[in-house]
């Protein structure tokens, strides 16, 4: 699969069509996860149910800011189409992102999956109006994750099919 170290990220990038045929423009995915093994085995599912996303990865909220608020290292970066965050980071924790994006008219329209521990914590983000439009609860079931990015209305996920 194509993919370069980019930055702190990993970025995977393959090429779909749409329906009619044409190029059909992958997602964009941040994935923000400090542990290496849960790195791996999302960017494996990924590419094991096809999905042609380009897929950055950094391991904490401090770059993820930085990320989405393009600065530092980040000045260039593209808003991605889907946040996949661990609250339980080193350092600036996936809550103090979430607060970021939620102040952040530019990124009113990234869609939120959080990766919690527990239903309680889930529940408190809820209660507090956290802008997290779904939550998946750890170990990941990573069907789910696959058929709930598919799900997401409005993206073109590109769907990499092996040629005859």
């Amino acid at each position: 699969m194509p993919g370069s170290l980019v930055g702190a990220g990993f970025n995977l990038h393959t090429e779909g069509t749409d329906m009619t045929g044409g190029p059909l423009e992958p997602a964009h995915i941040l994935l923000v996860e400090d542990d290496a093994g849960d790195v791996a085995l999302t960017l494996d599912e990924l590419q094991e149910a096809r999905l042609g996303n380009r897929i950055t990865v950094l391991g904490n909220g401090l770059h993820a800011i930085d990320y989405l608020e393009r600065r530092g290292p980040y000045r260039d970066a593209t808003t991605p189409d889907i946040l996949l965050l661990d609250l339980r980071l080193p350092g600036v924790d996936g809550r103090v992102v979430l607060d970021r994006v939620r102040i952040n008219p530019g990124l009113a329209n990234l869609t939120v999956v959080v990766l919690t521990a527990s239903r309680v914590e889930e529940q408190i983000l809820r209660d507090f109006g956290v802008p997290a439009q779904f939550y998946l609860q750890k170990p990941v079931d990573f069907r789910q994750l696959v058929a709930l990015i598919r799900s997401i209305d409005g993206l073109g996920l590109a769907v990499h099919r092996e040629r005859p």
